[in-house]
């Protein structure tokens, strides 16, 4: 395979990822212990769930919290587009990648729940279909918006006055199904230029949207011929979007509930044998005790895939998650398109 073999975990545990996190309070020094953990066992990103009228922090401040306390590893917070804002999921993410220097992603989620739509009382809820829908043009409007900002659009120039050239500032003027964005953004492009965009794809018609417009698609499978399936079928649709397949990388999301190193090193193997079968770019761990289980990947598992020569040692030669995850810095479609004319 291309790309390097790339260990990921969800800091969630199973009952409050996705839909389900209503229930669940964040713990924000947890997770940051657990980053800090993740960090030291050399796996690339962690992963934070998210979901309407749970009290507390959201994903992206407790991750914000998270960033000066880490160095390398990518910090990927769930937010959701359905009854959001485009603009405001756009500078969040973008915040999230300042603060913690190009290390940011974005996990796409959607609602489709009546409770979720009572929150907010502007609509009512809408079927997968029909959200999923929205939250590609999310995706895709977020996209335009951090693009807005050319990557010298700023003077800082204290003799003049001037702080910004307004000539490389430019509006999106997008209109979608539910929402128009004039834009530009209120927040400089990001260090990455675009924030890494991950997608659940394991069902329809979320795959389209990953196949569209994501970098990560995780998928939920039980075997490596599946996986291997589903990847293949991923860059083919994303090579119909006329993007290079070889910039979606897929990563098999798999359970994970560990009692002790022997489970830990089995889990190696496991890992290993899907890594020999081309079923995945890397692996998204979600745990049953995150506390409990990432501990023992990273005290178990990490060390033998890095005795194989499969894991890299802790730390990794670039400075954002788009680098260390060999995705390309993408460039300003606005700042080509100037430059063109």
């Amino acid at each position: 395979m291309p790309h390097p073999l790339h260990l990921a975990v969800a800091l969630d545990t199973p009952q409050c990822s996705g839909r389900a996190a209503h229930d669940t309070v964040h713990d924000a020094a947890h997770v940051v212990a657990l980053a800090r953990l993740a960090e030291r066992g050399g796996l690339t990103f962690v992963t934070l769930g998210d979901g309407f009228g749970r009290p507390g922090l959201d994903a992206p401040a407790v991750l914000a919290r998270a960033a000066p306390a880490t160095e390398h590893i990518g910090l990927i917070p769930t937010v959701t587009t359905t009854h959001t804002e485009p603009f405001h999921v756009s500078t969040t993410v973008a915040t999230l990648d300042w603060v913690s220097r190009g290390r940011a992603g974005w996990a796409v989620e959607v609602s489709t729940t009546e409770a979720d739509a009572a929150l907010f009382g502007r609509r009512p809820a809408a079927p997968p279909a029909e959200v999923w829908a929205e939250a590609g043009e999310v995706a895709d409007v977020a996209a335009r918006l951090w693009d807005s900002w050319e990557d010298d659009a700023e003077i800082r120039d204290r003799a003049t006055g001037r702080f910004i050239d307004r000539d490389k500032l430019h509006h999106v003027d997008f209109t979608g199904r539910t929402f128009s964005v004039r834009g530009p953004s209120i927040v400089p492009r990001p260090p990455q230029g675009r924030p890494v965009i991950a997608v659940d794809a394991t069902d329809e018609p979320a795959r389209e949207v990953a196949a569209a417009h994501a970098d990560l698609a995780l998928v939920r499978v039980e075997d490596p011929a599946t996986a291997w399936t589903v990847r293949e079928e991923l860059r083919d649709r994303a090579a119909t979007h006329g993007r290079d397949p070889g910039h979606l990388l897929v990563f098999a999301s798999l359970p994970v509930e560990l009692d002790d190193a022997a489970d830990g090193a089995g889990l190696a193997d496991l890992i290993a044998d899907w890594r020999a079968a081309g079923a995945a770019d890397g692996f998204h761990l979600r745990p049953a005790d995150p506390g409990r289980d990432l501990a023992l990947v990273v005290e178990a598992t990490a060390p033998v895939l890095r005795a194989r020569g499969l894991l890299r040692r802790p730390g990794h030669p670039g400075g954002t998650l788009r680098e260390h995850l060999g995705l390309p810095r993408p460039a300003s479609r606005y700042a080509l398109a100037r430059e063109t004319a």
